[in-house]
């Protein structure tokens, strides 16, 4: 039927045109950006799920780099007790040369004078040492480290009292009686770091396990990320392609079907 009011040819090479030329807008905006999902309008559910991942990611990252500067100060820690043990070593080695008989007075003084130093030296490492500003023995006898993107993910450190390190003072090695008795002081001095480094080395391993899963989970948790909001270019390439013939079919017929109203004024004629 031919018609002036109603060119139903047109209305649908009209519709035609508009859709694909919305495809066609949609593939470009995705191949120049690289995104599958540009708005919410793209994929609202997906959106949320992708913006929720990326969070997710980004607390990894920071709490990747925690475990690395807590790694850091516990490898700290432990230099300056492995000094405390090479210096509770020589106090061993002194307080058992003073307890021997052969030592004169002027030996045990001598080796006194030695160990006050080394006494003051062990409370020094352990005054003043310090990590980030903060006074380190201090902090590792209670510190918690947040390893993860969750307020759950933490790890807390209780390694010793502070005090217990400054336990080697006062030997008293100018007599055989009292180098005899310092003896098992020491050893208890020993016996306290070396249960403190065992802590800290324990620490340190699991710290190194808990970096490994975390870079795991951030990748595969970008990747998931990646999956939801990356645009696949072939794809979208094909997509693009395919509506710009549909677009420009759809303008030449639609030229051709606002022709067809032509036809009515060679009736008329």
């Amino acid at each position: 039927m031919l018609s002036v009011h109603t060119n139903y040819a047109s209305l649908v090479a009209q519709n035609s045109v508009n859709k694909n030329n919305g495809l066609l807008g949609q593939a470009m905006d995705r191949l120049s950006t690289g995104l599958r999902i540009n708005s919410a309008a793209d994929d609202a559910a997906g959106l949320q799920i992708a913006t929720r991942l990326n969070a997710n990611v980004t607390g990894m990252k920071r709490a990747n780099q925690n475990v690395s500067d807590a790694t850091s100060m516990l490898h700290t820690a432990d230099g300056a007790m492995e000094q405390l043990t090479v210096i509770a070593d020589r106090q061993k080695e002194l307080a058992t040369q003073s307890a021997n008989g052969v030592a004169s007075i002027q030996d045990r003084q001598s080796i006194k004078a030695e160990s006050d130093e080394l006494a003051a030296e062990t409370k020094r490492i352990v005054d003043n040492t310090t990590y980030a500003g903060n006074s380190l023995f201090s902090t590792i006898e209670n510190v918690t480290f947040q390893i993860g993107a969750g307020t759950a993910d933490t790890l807390e450190v209780k390694v010793t009292d502070a005090k217990k390190l400054n336990a080697i003072s006062g030997l008293k090695l100018d007599t055989q009686s009292g180098a005899n008795a310092s003896i098992a002081k020491v050893d208890a001095y020993l016996d306290a770091v070396g249960k403190a480094r065992s802590a800290l080395g324990a620490n340190i391993n699991r710290l190194q396990h808990t970096a490994a899963n975390l870079h795991n989970v951030t990748t595969n948790t970008e990747a998931a990320a990646g999956r939801i909001m990356d645009a696949d270019f072939a794809s979208e390439s094909a997509i693009m392609t395919k509506n710009q013939l549909l677009v420009q079919t759809g303008t030449r017929i639609l030229s051709r079907a606002n022709q067809n109203t032509g036809l009515v004024m060679g009736l008329l004629g």
